[in-house]
């Protein structure tokens, strides 16, 4: 019979009524404060009531739990930071894992502090906050806690603001309630639920706040992975070897819908993008606005050609300047189905500095063009001018070659597409290969492809793509390859060439 039973004051399953339920409350909560599993099992009345339909945590909600009792349990790896993502079809009971792992977070550890938010304020409000609530309501220690809408306290007056967990909207520019995660020598439990579209700087400002020494630091992540992008994607790609990930298929959970998902399959088929982000909790080849995939950046990461099959192309530098503070400034080089960035700097206002350092690489590499994004480059190009250098600007926003296209940016974001695919080389550079595949398209009437600004990327979380920028500024006019003798003082032809050779 549960706990929960027995300290309502009826006979266990051993024949004994407990006489001072506080004391065993207390001794049930510190037995269980490294064994979120056995809390769970323990602290709810399984099988009554508004559980009646179910034993038990599901499987993989045991697991999670397991694996944090594993890592609270080993001296070695207590007082590390615990980071799990979680990414899985619909349906599988992630709310509900979340508010029994907070439930047994806040009940087994005095002034434990959890901080949760969630995609959007929407879902945080009618989604994830009613579930923390429904756990903390059903629980053993409902008594030692009061659920609000945005938190649960400890109903001690002496430890409301200390002992808490607070669900807290994210946002890009008010990071303070992330920043602010320190409880020195107790628990932090921070949970980031539906992840994928949590803004990168939120994942940033929250990992540099997780440094408290001899602290129990547990990050959590859950999501649908809608987005093959941002920060919940690399936790199981770049930082696959800080987090802890698991990838759940509805398909294998207790509960779900088995005949809705099999109508998907038999709708979209098993390996459609549909089926992998609602079914197999596998991120998707492609989001649906999404103009560069997966799949052509891949085939293009690493690869390597001989000389002989681009040395004989022309040489062309670009120079994306840095458009805010925490921007990048970064000069890249094409030549052909090859691009290397050759060197990368914070934002820097001083355009003879820049034009300097420009200038250099253009001669130590020979280069046939220097493509400037005008939008903070017209300082550089005319500092450029200034030693006798020909340069251009390019404006994405000018007029297109290409009907298709909108203006020039989401022409050279075509012309870079169809690069990739005819073989196109990419350096081994993370960052790059996010960039490229961050922009989306904006729909439009008459069908012409756009590219949404950065400053709407921004707004959406997501950086200003500056690397991806310095490859798809080599596609903004032809070249042709110049005289090797004091070419660079000289303009540049604008003959046709092909800019895949």
């Amino acid at each position: 019979m549960p706990w929960l039973s027995v300290l309502h004051g009826h006979e266990s399953g051993r024949g004994v009524v407990m006489p001072d339920a506080s004391d065993e409350l207390i001794e049930l909560a510190a037995s269980c404060t490294h064994d979120p599993l056995k809390w769970a099992r323990l602290a709810y009345d399984w099988g009554v009531g508004e559980l009646a339909a179910v034993d038990g945590p599901r499987q993989w909600q045991a697991e999670v739990m397991g694996d944090i009792a594993s890592h609270l349990r080993n001296p070695e790896t207590r007082f590390m930071p615990l980071m799990l993502s979680v990414a899985s079809g619909h349906g599988i009971g992630k709310s509900a894992c979340i508010g029994m792992i907070i439930n047994w977070a806040m009940s087994t550890c005095e002034d434990c502090k959890v901080i949760v938010t969630a995609n959007t304020d929407t879902q945080l409000r009618t989604k994830t906050s009613p579930e923390i609530g429904k756990w903390a309501r059903l629980s053993i220690t409902s008594q030692w806690f009061n659920p609000q809408s945005a938190s649960v306290a400890s109903l001690d007056p002496e430890h409301s603001k200390t002992w808490r967990c607070d669900m807290v909207p994210w946002s890009e520019h008010n990071t303070e309630a992330f920043a602010g995660l320190h409880n020195q020598g107790k628990r932090i439990v921070l949970i980031f639920d539906e992840a994928s579209a949590i803004a990168d700087k939120v994942w940033e400002v929250a990992e540099g706040a997780l440094t408290d020494e001899n602290t129990e630091i547990i990050w959590l992540a859950f999501g649908n992975p809608t987005r093959n992008t941002g920060r919940f994607r690399e936790c199981f790609r770049r930082y696959k070897h800080r987090w802890h990930g698991r990838q759940i298929d509805s398909r294998t959970v207790e509960g779900t819908n088995k005949a809705q998902i099999q109508k998907w399959i038999d709708d979209y088929g098993e390996d459609s993008d549909f089926v992998k982000v609602r079914v197999r909790g596998l991120f998707p080849s492609m989001s649906s606005r999404q103009f560069i995939g997966e799949e052509d950046v891949s085939a293009a990461y690493g690869r390597g050609l001989r000389r002989d099959q681009y040395e004989f192309a022309p040489k062309i530098i670009t120079v994306d300047p840095a458009w805010e503070g925490d921007d990048e400034f970064v000069i890249g080089l094409r030549q052909g189905l090859v691009f290397t960035i050759l060197k990368t700097m914070p934002k820097n206002d001083n355009d003879l500095v820049a034009a300097s350092i420009i200038a250099d690489l253009e001669d130590r590499h020979q280069a046939d063009a220097v493509f400037v994004d005008a939008g903070y480059g017209t300082g550089i190009v005319s500092a450029g001018e200034g030693m006798g250098r020909s340069w251009t600007l390019v404006w994405f926003a000018s007029a297109s070659n290409d009907p298709g296209c909108l203006n020039k940016r989401a022409e050279m974001w075509k012309l870079a597409r169809d690069w990739l695919r005819a073989g196109g080389c990419l350096p081994e550079d993370p960052t790059l290969r996010d960039e490229l595949q961050s922009p989306e398209t904006v729909p439009r009437m008459d069908g012409k492809i756009q590219i949404e600004a950065k400053k709407d990327m921004k707004a959406r979380g997501i950086p200003s793509p500056n690397r991806a920028d310095s490859l798809i500024l080599s596609f903004a006019y032809p070249v042709s390859k110049r005289a090797p003798i004091d070419a660079h003082r000289t303009k540049r032809s604008r003959a046709d060439y092909d800019p895949y050779a």
